[in-house]
């Protein structure tokens, strides 16, 4: 069966072709960065990407409408807008959930609203290698059709290598929550990187690297995301 990959992109005027080349290239997930100030689980590539959105004024509503645009672009492909619990409070948690779905939003991301909060708002859940057992088993249960698997204790950002944990994180979330798909993120910016992580997971987020290349337009950024499926595909 053949790994998901997903692509994030911060938000803004250039994205939705982005998106479309990022699916060009082979992507089938689009998560789409909503802009915050105090990105608290983001490395420098991607506050800066948000300093530079919100600089052009990306609030929540043009981010939306970024939404709808992206949408239109990449068709059935899922797009899932990915934030922090201020916006939604400031926006509001039920209109945010009405105008993200209504826009083409297919499931939610917020990092920082632990499992047992907000309910109502159905999203995927998070875990990382400080989750406890209990902890992995609770996203598990009120997950959105997957789980984010955090390859690392840090933020996002490149690295060198793929995270030592990420095997034996795994390997507790598959015995934890059988049959939910496991897509692995943090720290994931090359080709064998990513042919890595597609041996142990379901899927691979790729965040910083593809903000870094989406800076060179949408032909570079296709070129990139076909390198990574490539990759996976021979995994």
């Amino acid at each position: 069966m053949s790994k998901t990959l997903a692509i994030y992109l911060m938000a803004g005027r250039d994205t939705p072709a982005l998106a479309e080349a990022a699916v060009a290239g082979g992507a089938d997930l689009i998560e789409l960065g909503i802009p915050f100030s105090d990105p608290l689980a983001e490395g420098p590539v991607i506050r800066e990407a948000a300093e530079r959105a919100l600089a052009a004024g990306m609030r929540t509503r043009p981010c939306l409408e970024c939404l709808a645009a992206v949408r239109a672009r990449v068709g059935n492909a899922p797009v899932v807008p990915m934030t922090y619990a201020a916006i939604l409070e400031a926006y509001g948690y039920e209109r945010f959930v009405a105008d993200a779905r209504a826009a083409g939003a297919t499931s939610f991301i917020v990092v920082d609203i632990p499992a047992e909060e907000q309910p109502a708002l159905r999203r995927v859940q998070l875990i990382a290698p400080t989750s406890t057992d209990e902890r992995i088993r609770i996203a598990a249960e009120r997950t959105d059709g997957w789980l984010y698997v955090v390859t690392l204790t840090g933020t996002t950002g490149a690295r060198e290598e793929v995270s030592s944990r990420l095997g034996g994180l795994a390997a507790r979330a598959r015995r934890l929550a059988p049959g939910i798909p496991l897509y692995a993120g943090f720290g994931i910016s090359t080709p064998q990187h990513a042919r890595t992580v597609a041996e142990l997971v379901d899927g691979v987020v790729v965040g910083s690297r593809a903000v870094q290349v989406a800076e060179e337009g949408p032909a570079a950024l296709e070129r990139f995301v076909r390198s990574l499926r490539d990759a996976i595909d021979g995994a």
